[in-house]
C-alpha cells in the first residue's frame, strides 16, 4: 500500500469514479426528462383509448417507456472519462480527479515554473569573478560553507563545485535563511552574506551592473558573497533547458495556448531562457510567496490559467490556478497540490494531455448527442404519430432493441479514445 505503484493505481481509480461538472449537468436533466416521459406515455394512452384504440395505446404507453430508457444519457459521460483517464495513465499523465480534466480543455494561458519544469533542477557553476579582498579559492569556500546549510538547489551546486575543487568548508554560526533573498552567517566573527541582488542592494553596496549582465545574458543566475562592507565575489549558476522544452512550448502554440515563464531570476536571465524556448512572456524575479498572484492577474485578464510547477513554493499557485499540474519529479507538497501530474517531469505529457481533455469532451459531446437523437426521434414514432398517415408504429420489441443499441453505441464512441493519437 505504500509503493507509488501503489498510490498511482489508487489515484487513476478515483479519478475514474470522480464526476465532471458536464456530468451533473446530464443528471439534471435527466431528473427533469423523466418525469416528462412518464406523463407523456400516459396521456398517450388516454389519447389513444380515447380515440377507441387502447390496444394502440397500450403499445404506444410501453414503447415510449422502453425507447426514452436514458441508459445512454447516463453512459455518455463516464464511459468516456474511464477511457481518458485510462488512456492519460497509460501516456504517463496522472489525473485526480474529472473536474481537472474537463477545465483543462478550456485553459488557453499556460504558466511554467523555470528552475525543474522548463530546466532539469540541476544547476552548475559556469561564472566566477572575485572582486573582493579574498582570493578566489577563499571566496568560493566561504560562499560554499554558507550555502551548505541551505538546502536550495542552487545552494547545492555551490556546495558541489567546493567538493569537486577538494575545498575544505568552514563551520558556520549564526546561520539564517531570508526566503526569496538569500542567506547570512557568521565565519568566525565576521557576518557574510550570499544571495541575490535584492539582498546585496539591501545592505547599501554597489553591484557592479556590467558583470551582473554578463552573466545573465549567457542564461546564468548571479549570486552575490558579500560582507557589510564589500562584495566579495559574482557567481553564475546555470541549469541546463530539458531536452523536450523548446519542442513542448511549440506544441502549446500550435494548440491556440499562450505560454508564461515565471521564475525567481534576474529578468536578463529569465529572457535569455524565455527566448531560447519561445515563450510569450516572461515574469521574472517574483518571491515565491508572489507567484499565485501572478496567476490571479492573468486570471483577471480574463484567460483560463493552467500552472505547471515542482517545487514547495508553487504549491499556492498550482491551487490557485484553473487547472494546476505538478511535475512527477517535483515535491509532494506540489503534486498534492495540483489536479494532474506528468509522470516523469516529461514537459512533453503537457500538450499530450491538452489534446486527450479536448478529445474526451468531444466523445462526451458526441455521445450526448446521439442519447438525446434516439430519444428525439424515437418517442414520437413510439407515440404512434405516424401511424394515422403511415401505419408506422414502434414495437416494444423494436423500441428496446433499438435502446440498447444506444448504449452500444455511447459505449463503443467512448471506446475509440483508446485509439486515439495524442
Amino acid at each position: 500500500e505504500g509503493t507509488i505503484l501503489s498510490q498511482i493505481i489508487k489515484m487513476v481509480e478515483t479519478a475514474q469514479g470522480s464526476h465532471a461538472p458536464i456530468e451533473r449537468l446530464t443528471d439534471q436533466i435527466s431528473s427533469v426528462f423523466v418525469p416528462i416521459v412518464l406523463v407523456l406515455s400516459v396521456l398517450v394512452f388516454i389519447l389513444w383509448t380515447a380515440l377507441g384504440n387502447p390496444l394502440l395505446g397500450l403499445l404506444s404507453f410501453v414503447g415510449i417507456l422502453v425507447i426514452a430508457c436514458p441508459c445512454a444519457l447516463g453512459l455518455a459521460t463516464p464511459t468516456a472519462i474511464i477511457v481518458g483517464v485510462g488512456k492519460a495513465a497509460q501516456k504517463g499523465i496522472l489525473v485526480k480527479n474529472a473536474e481537472s480534466l474537463e477545465k483543462l480543455r478550456a485553459v488557453d494561458y499556460i504558466v511554467l515554473d523555470k528552475t525543474g519544469t522548463l530546466t532539469k533542477g540541476e544547476p552548475t557553476v559556469t561564472n566566477l569573478k572575485t572582486v573582493g579582498t579574498l582570493s578566489e579559492q577563499d571566496s568560493l569556500v566561504h560562499l560554499a560553507s554558507l550555502e551548505a546549510s541551505s538546502e536550495h538547489p542552487l545552494a547545492q551546486a555551490i556546495v558541489a563545485k567546493a567538493k569537486s575543487d577538494k575545498l575544505t568548508l568552514l563551520p558556520i554560526s549564526d546561520f539564517k535563511s531570508i526566503p526569496g533573498q538569500g542567506l547570512q552567517g557568521k565565519i568566525g566573527k565576521k557576518l557574510y552574506y550570499a544571495g541575490n541582488l535584492k539582498l546585496i542592494s539591501s545592505l547599501g553596496l554597489k553591484i557592479d551592473k556590467d558583470i551582473i549582465e554578463s552573466f545573465a545574458k549567457v542564461g546564468a543566475t548571479p549570486i552575490i558573497l558579500a560582507s557589510s562592507k564589500e562584495i566579495i565575489m559574482y557567481l553564475g549558476i546555470s541549469d541546463t533547458l530539458k531536452d523536450e522544452s523548446v519542442q513542448a512550448i511549440k506544441d502549446l502554440h500550435k494548440l491556440g495556448i499562450k505560454v508564461a515563464m515565471l521564475t525567481g531570476d534576474h529578468h536578463l536571465t529569465a529572457k535569455y531562457i524565455g527566448k531560447t524556448v519561445g515563450i510569450d512572456k516572461i515574469i521574472a524575479e517574483v518571491m515565491p510567496g508572489d507567484k499565485a498572484t501572478e496567476v490571479q492577474k492573468l486570471q483577471a485578464e480574463g484567460y483560463k490559467v493552467a500552472m505547471v510547477g515542482d517545487g514547495v513554493n508553487d504549491a499556492p499557485a498550482l491551487a490557485t490556478a484553473d487547472v494546476g499540474i505538478a511535475m512527477g519529479t517535483g515535491t509532494d507538497v506540489a503534486i498534492e497540490s495540483a489536479g494532474l501530474t506528468l509522470l516523469g517531469g516529461n514537459l512533453e505529457r503537457l500538450p499530450q494531455a491538452i489534446k486527450l481533455s479536448r478529445l474526451t469532451f468531444r466523445v462526451i459531446k458526441q455521445n450526448l448527442f446521439w442519447a438525446f437523437a434516439y430519444n428525439i426521434i424515437g418517442i414520437p414514432v413510439a407515440a404512434g404519430l405516424l401511424y394515422p398517415l403511415y401505419g408506422i408504429l414502434l414495437n416494444p420489441g423494436l423500441a428496446g432493441a433499438a435502446m440498447a443499441f444506444s448504449s452500444v453505441s455511447v459505449v463503443t464512441n467512448s471506446l475509440r479514445l483508446k485509439a486515439s493519437r495524442i
